[in-house]
């Protein structure tokens, strides 16, 4: 479906609009998708839609009686055929104008944004995003590939001319492409984490294999149909779908010349370990595998935005996203009052079907992650539980509470393991050295976020914090929200697998290898 809609831009940072149109046309999509649920969805590779090695169901986590559709199951072979459609594909890709790619990848990222509503309600249904953070992860998807054609346009197509020995030399640097590069997405942002790493490698000039998250393959196959009807060319871009093993075979395939992954960090580990080097020789990994992202709360801060920072980081996406706020270090002279606030907040949080306008908080992804939440609900008794810890009755979906659990030991592991559930805990420290001891003492460094109105602090955390992407005093999140050209989006230490972050300058580069040319005449 396609509608002639006036565009309405939604951001992170914004997350609202004023126009009620936006809420018309969601709702409108809201109510096609539950008209057409069922429906039986392919694989695409060299350019058809084909079957899968049986299918699977995709159950949305609001309510399990909705089936959202059936979708083709990959098999190895059929990663093996998406690869080899890519590989065929490569040559004529890389050798297009990069003038012209950067043209049809543009044109992508319009369909995207054309279809805004229609994809974010998927989002929403699929995932359990309220409908602002579904509108965000579409537009988010757009300015992403948006963000990388600029960046390929800005710098000429990456041919820089270098100093000449004489006027009988010419020297010049170029980026190319690898070849077939893999895309493995995430459930949490299954339009953003699909489409913009798709977008980079193409407009590189690589070949792509995208296997999604299978609780985000309804999302994907929308973003596959807007690489499809941009006109990209049979085998430059292919889809397979289904659980883990397709994306162990993507992995383990040695036509792949590089490879974007998003998930935890135990994965990312092993991936970066395996297949940067199975090769024989290296081979890309760009890598972004989670956080345990801090947030410090001095006795000069306003404490009002922070609690509200904290609470919207904290329990948006219930909690499943890589830059949610887990830990924080609030000054001991202010840790009852920040507290006080930061749990009328959280027993605020309107939690219910995602799709409604009022709700903030959907549905965790699914039964594991549900079970999960009850698992660390229940090693929370030797701190004190200030709200939440439970499950809620509401209809047939995996619906939690927004948790607050204060004093828990230094030692209780989940000061450390990525809950990916919207469980914060928080712990009164006695100076600053002592809160940014404690937020860096952990192997990952995603994001962070501090609250103090004292300029000295404020440069004092930006010099001392262990963490790619940092907000001060921001009270629309205290670690999440980053967009594209506004925010780089990337970690550190166990974060990153390449140190570089999207939205940025530095990000497009890595889906390219340097060439040097020497000609003399």
């Amino acid at each position: 479906m396609s509608k002639e809609r006036k565009h309405i831009k939604v951001t992170y940072s914004t997350l609202g609009s004023p126009d009620p149109l936006l809420h018309e046309y969601f709702e409108e999509d809201v109510a096609e998708l539950k008209s057409n649920l069922g429906a039986s969805y392919r694989m695409l590779i060299n350019g058809d839609w084909v079957d899968g090695a049986g299918s699977f169901e995709n159950r949305s986590p609001i309510n399990t009686d909705w089936l959202l559709g059936e979708f083709a199951r990959a098999s190895a072979e059929h990663v093996d055929q998406a690869v080899a459609a890519a590989k065929a594909a490569f040559p004529a890709w890389r050798d297009t104008p990069w003038q012209e790619r950067c043209n049809l990848v543009n044109r992508f990222a319009d369909l995207i944004s054309e279809r805004l509503f229609e994809i974010s309600a998927i989002v929403s249904m699929e995932i359990g995003k309220n409908r602002l953070e579904a509108i965000g992860d579409v537009e988010e998807s757009a300015d992403l590939i948006r963000y990388c054609v600029d960046a390929m346009r800005d710098n000429g197509g990456f041919d820089r001319q270098l100093l000449s020995e004489t006027d009988q030399h010419f020297n010049r640097s170029v980026l190319k492409p690898y070849g077939v590069w893999g895309v493995i997405g995430p459930f949490n942002f299954p339009a953003a984490l699909t489409g913009g790493p798709t977008g980079a490698a193409l407009v590189a000039g690589n070949t792509v294999v995208l296997k999604p998250a299978a609780e985000g393959s309804l999302t994907a196959t929308m973003i596959a149909r807007c690489v499809e009807d941009a006109g990209i060319p049979a085998g430059v871009f292919n889809m397979v779908l289904g659980g883990d093993e397709p994306g162990m075979a993507l992995t383990a395939n040695p036509d792949l010349a590089g490879l974007t992954f998003t998930g935890s960090y135990e994965v990312g580990m092993n991936i970066i370990k395996t297949f940067s080097t199975a090769a024989g020789y290296y081979r890309p990994v760009v890598a972004e595998m989670g956080g345990k992202n801090p947030t410090i709360v001095s006795a000069n801060a306003d404490l009002d935005k922070a609690a509200l920072g904290v609470m919207r980081s904290a329990f948006g996406l219930t909690g499943q996203k890589c830059s949610a706020c887990s830990r924080v270090y609030v000054d001991a002279a202010v840790k009852d009052e920040f507290l006080a606030k930061l749990v009328d907040l959280a027993e605020d949080v309107a939690v219910g079907d995602p799709t409604a306008a009022d709700t903030y908080m959907g549905p965790i992804i699914n039964e594991t992650a549900y079970e999960a939440y009850q698992r660390y609900a229940g090693e929370l008794d030797q701190g004190r539980i200030l709200t939440g810890g439970e499950t809620l009755d509401v209809g047939k979906g995996y619906f939690v509470a927004p948790t607050v659990v204060a004093d828990l030991p230094d030692d209780h592991r989940l000061w450390r393991h990525e809950m990916f559930a919207p469980i914060v805990t928080v712990r009164a420290v006695e100076s600053p050295d002592e809160a940014m001891r404690l937020a860096n003492d952990v192997a990952l460094g995603l994001t962070a976020g501090f609250y103090s109105e004292d300029a000295d602090e404020v440069d004092w955390f930006l010099d001392n914090i262990e963490a790619g992407v940092l907000y001060v005093n921001r009270e629309t999140g205290a670690t999440t929200g980053a967009w594209p050209g506004y925010q780089s989006f990337g970690g550190w230490k166990g974060s990153t697998g390449s140190n570089k972050a999207s939205g940025s300058y530095y990000y497009l580069q890595q889906y390219m290898r340097e060439q040097s040319h020497t000609i003399v005449g």
